[in-house]
This record gives C-alpha cells, sequence and structure tokens, in this order.
C-alpha cells in the first residue's frame, strides 16, 4: 500500500523546522585598509602639493622667514613644546565640546518648538536671526566682564556661534516631513510624541546632522575667539602670544593644532551620522550625477 508520504517525499525543510542561518558578511582587514587608503590618498597628494609649495616658498626666501616659517621649523616648535601645547589644545577642546553639546541641546529644542507651534515661529525666528547677525567678536568682551576670564565666556561664544545652524537645519528637518505620512499617524492613533519619535525626527535626521557638522567646526571659531578676547589658556590666547613675540613656527603650530580639533571632531559627528541614518542618500558612496 502506497502512502501520501512515499508518493510526496519533502524535498525541503519540514514544516515548522528553522530556515537554515544566512551566512554572514564579513569584511577582512585587507578590504577595510584598501576602502581606507582609496578615502585618503586624494586629500593626501592635495595636502602634500600644499606642503611642497610652503616648503618651497620658506626655503627659497619668497616671504621673511618671521612670517612664513618651513615646515621644519613648525614641526621642531610642536615636539619642543609638546606639553605646553598638549595642555592649551585640551582646553580648546573641552570648550568647544561643551559649546558644541549645549548649542545642538538648545538648537534642536528651538528648533522643535518653532516647527510646531506657529506662535513660537513668528515670536523666535526672527530673535535668532537678529541674534546671528551680531559680530560674535563684538559681544566677546562684554561676555568677559560679564562671566569674567574663566570658561564661561569662551563656551557662551562657542553656544552662539554653534546654535544658529541646528535651528536652521532642524526646523528644515522637521518641516520636510511627507504629510501623508503624519496624517497616516493621526489616522491610527499616534500620539504627537510618538509621531515625533517615529516619523518627524527620523525624517529629520538627515538635515539635522549636515547642520550639526557645520556647527562643529564653527564651534572652534567660537571659543578661540573668547580666547583671544581675555584668557590665559587656550590655544586663541597662544595665537596671540606667538603673534606679539613674532614667533611664526609657534603661531603655525597653533593653527594646525586647531585645525585638527575641528577635523576630529566633525569626523566624530560624521561617524555618528554614518550610524544613525545609513540608509540615507547621502550616505551612498556613488551617487549617481544623471539619469540614464
Amino acid at each position: 500500500m502506497v502512502t501520501s508520504k512515499d508518493t510526496h517525499p519533502a524535498t525541503g525543510p519540514e514544516r515548522g523546522a528553522p530556515a537554515p542561518a544566512r551566512p554572514v558578511r564579513r569584511i577582512d582587514l585587507g578590504t577595510r585598509f584598501l576602502r581606507f587608503l582609496e578615502a585618503v590618498w586624494r586629500p593626501a597628494i592635495l595636502l602634500g602639493v600644499v606642503f611642497f609649495f610652503w616648503w618651497l616658498a620658506a626655503d627659497r626666501a619668497w616671504v621673511a622667514n618671521y612670517l612664513v616659517p618651513t615646515p621644519g621649523q613648525v614641526w621642531d616648535k610642536i615636539i619642543g613644546e609638546w606639553s605646553s601645547l598638549m595642555h592649551h589644545s585640551y582646553v580648546t577642546l573641552y570648550e568647544t565640546v561643551i559649546g558644541f553639546a549645549l548649542a545642538s541641546v538648545l538648537g534642536l529644542g528651538t528648533a522643535v518648538l518653532i516647527a510646531y507651534s506657529r506662535t513660537m515661529d513668528k515670536a523666535l525666528y526672527p530673535i535668532v536671526l537678529f541674534a546671528q547677525v551680531i559680530p560674535k567678536i563684538a559681544i566677546a568682551p562684554l561676555l568677559v566682564v560679564w562671566f569674567g576670564n574663566g570658561l564661561a565666556p569662551k563656551i557662551i561664544l562657542a553656544v552662539l556661534i554653534a546654535f544658529f545652524p541646528v535651528v536652521v537645519s532642524g526646523v528644515a528637518g522637521l518641516r520636510s516631513t511627507d504629510p501623508e505620512l503624519l496624517e497616516l499617524s493621526s489616522t491610527m492613533g499616534a500620539s504627537r510624541w510618538q509621531t515625533f519619535r517615529k516619523i518627524r525626527f527620523p525624517n529629520a535626521l538627515p538635515h539635522l546632522m549636515a547642520g550639526e557638522k557645520v556647527a562643529v567646526t564653527l564651534a572652534v571659531v567660537g571659543a578661540v575667539v573668547g580666547e583671544f578676547v581675555g584668557a590665559g589658556e587656550g590655544l586663541g590666547y597662544v595665537l596671540l602670544l606667538a603673534n606679539g613675540n613674532l614667533d611664526s613656527a609657534l603661531l603655525f603650530a597653533a593653527l594646525i593644532l586647531m585645525s585638527l580639533i575641528g577635523i576630529l571632531l566633525f569626523v566624530i559627528v560624521e561617524v555618528a551620522e554614518a550610524l544613525l541614518i545609513p540608509w540615507h542618500a547621502s550616505r551612498r558612496s556613488a551617487t549617481p550625477l544623471t539619469t540614464s
């Protein structure tokens, strides 16, 4: 007697059996290293060209040495005053990070108020714009008078300079949500907090992260501007000291370290963006410039 089991042999996994695990795609160290080289070789060549012409201009005395030192002199200055420069760099980095963090929190909160309330939009946006157009170097002495020569004026200036890009990008992102998604969430009974957390905020992240990358570099400028006016430490103080002593090597060393701080913080925000919105078109390595 032939049963149905005999006539229909099982050709796949039985019902209820777990599906076979998919192989995990792993990227070996060699592939990562090649990707790293692909990302850095172009800026490395450009940087090398800049350093070559810098060395050539200083070595041939096209510019006076007290104005433009050689790269070797700058390197010797960094090595010779390493501990002092690291201390001043840490102070500037600390002021920048605290100012940037405060600007991000305050800027995002202001953007939410402006995007959700028409009254706040009419009341806050003109004030934010007015505060942005005021030259920060003009109010720096006033902040020093109010708060002294400590860290507070530098952090406040970093907040004031980095605040505006966060607000503008946050408002643009929150207002760019598809109205159909908002109507759908309202139809399904989602609260305003649920709509913000699951729809509005994720949709605003690409715009917001673009503003954060601008803000983190401006925060460095704000901290250094505050150190120009009144400080006893920090890279801004080193710049003033080097300028007063006509020490161009120290001046260039401080500028290089300041640039490295800005680049480091920018890279950190870039990594955060890659982790938060890996799905967005801006994270794609090869975006087509034209359509076929």
